[in-house]
């Protein structure tokens, strides 16, 4: 069976003020039109088509391939957005599967449910709905005295005998795509909207004496729409809250979950633990028993097993096993330090990568440079890697002894077992051979 999900997106979003299009607008580092794309994957077959209009652009720029587009133009309503799709569709799918792409919160598992409920229906709409004391705005499902579904009330037309109603047309369908088609060129225009409402399709469906069954969902922040920033940061705290219960789920410790934000894309190995203000974001990946934080900040970064990061701040970089940094350290795009590093507070590495059981002193940079395993960088050590014009390679071997305050003026190479003296200026090749030269002018200048 083919089952294809259409997701309306071509609402303007007015209410957000923003020139942003609302579905792009992110929750836990993705848009929100990703969480919903995401969560239709679980549910469906096919390719999804996304009907787009407001910022149609930027939308489909975003989509790229992952999704059909079409073109609500102009936005006459809901069932006038899904009428769109029946020149991709007709004939091509069995069953369609409509959401919303403002409700970033809505699972794949629910929509697996409801497409599930449409499978054993011999009629040729199934929906979600809720049972909830706060309507949020929501149409109210009604029933007849059978109990059977008759039409969907939308809470602006609503009498107050309706708006009592607690079960809630929350917005998400699976059709029968062949009757579905058809049921669209017969629904009437809305006379105080002038638009088409694809809920009206209930009531066509009634009036056949058709079945129309809901799946009642047991979440109801799954229900949240996004119409407001405060839609925005309601979802966003709600998106948090059930991004973090998983990781604790799965074996991770946060010392407090409340200051502690995972965006949607992190990986987290068991036994790891997060401290308080910690903030992981974009394809951070980290393995098992780290531990992180208080105050550190990770932005796309691969943390292997046993690593400890104090409140420091790691962008685009790769620690290998058994690191140990900060406090107040800064890993830049490039940074690569290897098995048993240690980097002290105050440090800075760009574009440099520190083999195994480098010892990197405080308040020292390294930018551009390959430093050998076992090598000892002292405190305050820089590469001066920038000429004005071009950026220049450092290179030391392994075994070497680099003293604290020392200068490194690239492009240069250190041979394997090389030491310098403190305060050293180094601008030319050293080899072990002439090792000791540097440290001997240095004492003869100081006496």
């Amino acid at each position: 069976m083919k089952i294809t999900a259409i997701l309306l997106a071509a609402g303007q979003g007015t209410r957000m003020k923003s020139a942003l299009p609302k579905v792009l607008h992110p929750v836990a580092g993705k848009p929100m039109i990703a969480h919903a794309l995401q969560a239709i994957q679980k549910s469906t077959t096919e390719k999804p088509v996304v009907v787009i209009g407001h910022g149609a652009d930027e939308v489909k720029k975003y989509l790229g391939d992952s999704a059909q587009t079409v073109l609500q133009e102009p936005q006459l309503g809901t069932g006038h957005a899904v009428m769109q799709a029946e020149s991709l569709l007709k004939g091509k799918t069995d069953l369609v599967v409509v959401c919303y792409a403002d409700m970033p919160l809505l699972r794949g598992e629910t929509l697996q449910k409801l497409v599930e409920t449409q499978k054993n229906n011999t009629g040729p709409i199934s929906m979600l709905a809720v049972i909830s004391n706060d309507p949020r705005g929501f149409g109210r499902i009604i029933r007849n005295e059978k109990n059977t579904i008759q039409a969907i009330v939308e809470e602006y037309v609503a009498s107050e005998e309706q708006k009592k109603i607690k079960e809630l047309n929350v917005g998400g369908y699976c059709f029968d795509a062949n009757w579905l088609w058809d049921a669209l060129k017969r629904i009437p225009k809305n006379e105080k909207k002038g638009e088409y409402y694809l809920t009206d399709a209930i009531e066509l469906a009634s009036k056949e004496n058709l079945p129309v069954l809901a799946t009642i969902m047991d979440d109801e922040q799954e229900t949240i729409g996004v119409n407001t920033r405060v839609h925005l940061a309601e979802v966003e705290t709600a998106m948090r809250k059930r991004i973090n219960e998983e990781h604790m789920l799965n074996g991770v410790t946060f010392i407090d979950p409340a200051s502690t934000y995972i965006e949607a894309d992190v990986k987290i190995g068991k036994d790891t633990i997060l401290m308080p203000n910690t903030y992981l974001y974009g394809k951070t990946e980290m393995g098992e028993g780290n531990i992180i934080g208080p105050n550190t900040i990770i932005r796309d970064t691969k943390i292997g097993n046993g690593c400890k990061v104090l409140v420091s701040v790691l962008e685009g970089a790769v620690l290998e096993n058994d690191v140990d940094m900060g406090p107040f350290a800064r890993l830049r795009k490039g940074a690569h330090l290897g098995n048993h590093v240690h980097m002290g507070n105050f440090g800075e590495v760009k574009d440099s990568r520190l083999a195994d059981g480098v010892k990197m002193g405080h308040f020292s940079y390294i930018g551009n440079a390959q430093i050998g395993s076992n090598t000892n960088i002292g405190a305050g050590t820089i590469t001066c890697n920038y000429d004005g014009e071009k950026k220049h390679a450092t290179e030391i071997g392994e075994d070497v002894f680099i003293g604290s305050d020392t200068m490194l003026v690239a492009p240069l190479k250190i041979g394997a077992g090389s030491r310098t003296g403190a305060g050293a200026v180094v601008t030319k090749k050293t080899s072990q051979m002439i090792r000791w030269l540097l440290v001997c002018l240095l004492v003869q200048l100081r006496n």
